[in-house]
């Protein structure tokens, strides 16, 4: 709250989200046992929201055009997944810019416009449903975002878009743009939607790993087990369009799609591991406990020796 109060305090009264965390979050943190219980579920998220927010500090801090990958990023596409046409190659982003359709535009929106509604909306289900579930999943969302920042700063790479305008030149002042695709996406409708989206991103060289498709394939290994045939085919829904539009909107190589998946899946079996190791000793302690609460005393000697 504090932090919101801050920069609305500094006159960002145009960024409706400060406006609701600055409301919401003291309402949920001191109403009812439920919105209590809710908050502590949804904080690891809301920490999400402030360490993105916070990367505005270091936004350019150890970025020089030597480190950033944007060419060399661009060679290993080639090689590994390149369209060939006789003795030359073309990357796939290539390929589907000059080969683009007024209806995959669309259809490419929809899961980058609606993706932050679908993460947070998904977290709504899982506390009605299975509120281990919720931490689990929330935490894992905060370690994933986190170790992608960490990323992001260690290996700076460029996306498709930024070498379909600049070409290999690194100009570490250049503005963050929602990609020709969503451009045209934001003409049809009539409003700027992604274009104030992606105008206020805090990293334009980020685009390894690719954490759009993160955030689906989480929804999809949390949820695997709590749904059944309609609601499994609807998250690998959103997920495989996730993955189509990462690489059709010109936003993300393969590469970066490939890194996104990997990043999900080793950050989601480390937090379940320590989630599980911490149900088995919560179980393992409970005898003791026991015994505490039937005898004071017997829990501090310990239970008598076998024979007396």
């Amino acid at each position: 709250m504090l932090w919101c109060a801050y920069w609305l305090a500094r006159g960002e009264y145009h960024r409706w989200e400060l406006w609701v965390l600055f409301f919401l979050l003291p309402a949920l943190a001191w109403g009812t046992r439920a919105t209590q219980r809710f908050f502590v579920g949804m904080y690891p998220m809301v920490l999400v929201g402030l360490l993105y927010d916070a990367m505005r500090f270091v936004q350019h801090v150890g970025l020089s055009p030597e480190r950033v990958h944007v060419c060399d990023l661009r060679n290993l596409e080639l090689r590994w997944f390149g369209i060939h046409q006789g003795t030359s190659a073309i990357t796939l982003q290539d390929w589907l810019q000059a080969h683009w359709l007024p209806a995959l535009d669309a259809l490419a929106a929809i899961p980058y416009g609606t993706y932050l509604f679908v993460v947070i909306g998904y977290a709504l289900y899982l506390y009605r449903k299975d509120f281990t579930g919720l931490q689990r999943y929330a935490w894992t969302f905060f370690a994933l975002n986190v170790v992608g920042f960490l990323t992001y700063k260690l290996v700076p790479a460029a996306p498709p878009w930024y070498y379909h305008h600049y070409g290999c030149l690194v100009d570490v002042a250049a503005p963050a743009s929602e990609g020709p695709n969503l451009a045209r996406v934001d003409a049809w409708l009539g409003y700027a939607y992604f274009h104030g989206l992606y105008g206020r991103s805090q990293n334009v060289f980020g685009a390894v790993p690719s954490l759009h498709v993160s955030y689906p394939l989480l929804i999809v290994l949390e949820g695997w087990n709590k749904h059944r045939l309609p609601g499994r085919a609807a998250a690998l829904a959103f997920f495989a369009s996730m993955c189509f539009a990462a690489v059709y909107l010109d936003h993300h190589w393969v590469v970066d799609v490939l890194l996104g998946l990997g990043y999900c899946v080793i950050v989601y079996a480390t937090v379940r591991a320590v989630f599980q190791l911490r149900a088995a000793r919560a179980t393992a302690a409970l005898p003791i406990r026991g015994a505490a609460n039937a005898d004071p005393v017997l829990a501090r000697v310990g239970p008598p020796a076998a024979g007396r």
